[in-house]
């Protein structure tokens, strides 16, 4: 098998030769490491090999519905044992190497995926852009002067270049839908509760922070999702359970769904008007496939979000950092935190008890307030971004001068459609459903009530039969 052979397969593709012993899963992880070689150099997307990779190669072959298929993990919040996580920050780098593999990161290599390096992600992953001083900027595959988006930036752009199908993501705004959308992938953030945090984490970023991955193809994300979902010991609490597989529930008509769209983004930032056509086609789309479609959007108080959000984002950044700092012997300082971080530290470290208690009591009251909408309406479809890829260097983490309430309404300005989903812990799904005139691609989100992953999967599908996006391909990829 050639680069190109490889880079044309999804990775249940790719473990389906395994499987019938077409080839190893060493081959496909010198593969994988070729495209590295070729490709890192013009898109920054991985930062640094897993040092045992090999031994990793012959645990996979003990089985796994990924069995041999390479890997990416992205450098936040989830760990493997041994390696090194920096978290995209001068602070932390080279301070901590984990002593075990968190819960779902024993859950990928129960799955079978080999874990071949590290990527890139923004400082604490407080940007929608993959930008960090540490590492420098990520550059999308489509276009290496715009933005991979962030803050799983690194491993979307590894999936979209070609390197490996399938990579660890995680998301706390926006952080696996806008590199999907920027990066031309699909990216699912699961129901809170639905995939593990621990142990070190219970509720990560206030229950806004989920763990998961993205792919290439929907069924790829179903079948990974059936494996990766499920509490684990000691989690405070447990939603319910899928009632059949997810990867059957990609294989099923969606019946006639009533969706609901909605275009105006928070903060009032403006619809490029590239964007607009990518979510009008998709609604023409839906209705073309039987769908009842109609504009509607879910009511709640922009004011009291903000006022919470802000909280929640400052406050966790804070509280990471101090402990991180107390339990590695660290010393955080303008020296080594990016501008916007140490701000946002500075405000979170000031927060109090009682306005953590404030955020809380305005976060039931917009979930209690959105809930009611989808039950008059199966999905809600919206843009992910308000634009397409940015040029890099238009979020800024290390700009001179940034306060934390400045930096966090320029980052919430790019991310006004996926936040809200974040704390309300529902289902939501970046398609790559259109490009631009120019070739970028654009992501268009579909939203369900929380718990319903099974009814965004066998509607996603459904979108990618009628409308494929696997034969395109980045200017920058390993098959080319």
């Amino acid at each position: 098998m050639n680069l190109r052979e490889y880079a044309n397969y999804d990775a249940l593709g790719l473990a389906e030769l395994v499987r019938t012993k077409q080839i190893t899963a060493r081959e496909l992880a010198d593969l994988a490491r070729a495209a590295i070689d070729l490709i890192n150099p013009s898109i920054n997307a991985i930062i640094a090999p897993i040092a045992d990779w090999e031994r990793r190669v012959a645990a996979s072959a003990t089985g796994g519905a990924f069995a041999g298929v390479p890997f990416v993990v992205k450098d936040l919040v989830m760990h493997l044992q041994g390696v090194p996580c920096d978290m995209g920050s001068r602070l932390v780098k080279g301070a901590f190497i984990s002593p075990h593999d968190t819960d779902l990161a024993s859950r990928f290599l129960k799955a079978g995926v080999v874990p071949l390096a590290r990527t890139n992600t923004p400082e604490l992953g407080f940007n929608a852009s993959t930008e960090p001083v540490l590492y420098g900027p990520t550059r999308n595959p489509w276009d290496p002067t715009r933005s991979s988006g962030g803050s799983s930036g690194g491993s979307a752009a590894a999936v979209a270049a070609g390197i490996v199908p399938i990579a660890h993501a995680n998301d706390g705004g926006g952080s696996i839908r806008i590199p999907a959308a920027n990066c031309g992938l699909v990216g699912l953030k699961p129901t809170r509760g639905r995939t593990p945090v621990g142990p070190e984490f219970g509720e990560p970023l206030h229950g806004m922070g989920i763990e998961f991955a993205v792919t290439r193809t929907v069924r790829d994300a179903a079948a990974m999702l059936d494996l990766v979902e499920g509490p684990s010991l000691g989690d405070r609490f447990v939603i319910a359970r899928p009632a059949r597989p997810y990867a059957e529930e990609a294989r099923t008509a969606p019946g006639k769904l009533r969706i609901a769209v909605a275009t105006q983004s928070m903060m009032g930032t403006p619809l490029d008007p590239e964007v607009r056509a990518g979510v009008e086609q998709a609604a023409k789309l839906c209705e073309s496939l039987g769908h009842r479609v109609e504009e509607a959007t879910p009511p709640f108080d922009e004011t009291m979000f903000h006022q919470a959000n802000f909280v929640y984002w400052c406050g966790f950044l804070a509280g990471g950092i101090a402990g991180a700092s107390q339990m590695l012997g660290l010393k955080p300082s303008r020296d080594n935190l990016e501008a916007a971080t140490w701000a946002c530290y500075e405000q979170g470290a000031g927060f109090t008890l009682l306005d953590v208690e404030m955020a809380d009591t305005l976060t039931n009251m917009i979930c209690r307030g959105i809930a009611p909408f989808f039950e008059q309406h199966d999905v809600l479809l919206t843009p992910v971004m308000a634009n397409p890829p940015l040029p890099l260097g238009v979020l800024n983490q290390n700009q001179a001068g940034q306060t934390a309430k400045g930096w966090y309404d320029h980052v919430f300005a790019h991310a006004g459609f996926t936040a809200i989903y974040n704390m309300t812990g529902q289902p939501a799904i970046s398609l790559p459903l259109h490009q631009t005139k120019s070739g970028l691609p654009v992501g268009v989100q579909f939203v369900s009530k929380y718990g319903d992953e099974a009814g965004l999967f066998r509607l996603a599908a459904q979108l990618e039969q009628a409308a494929p996006w696997k034969d395109r391909r980045p200017v920058i990829h390993a098959g080319r």
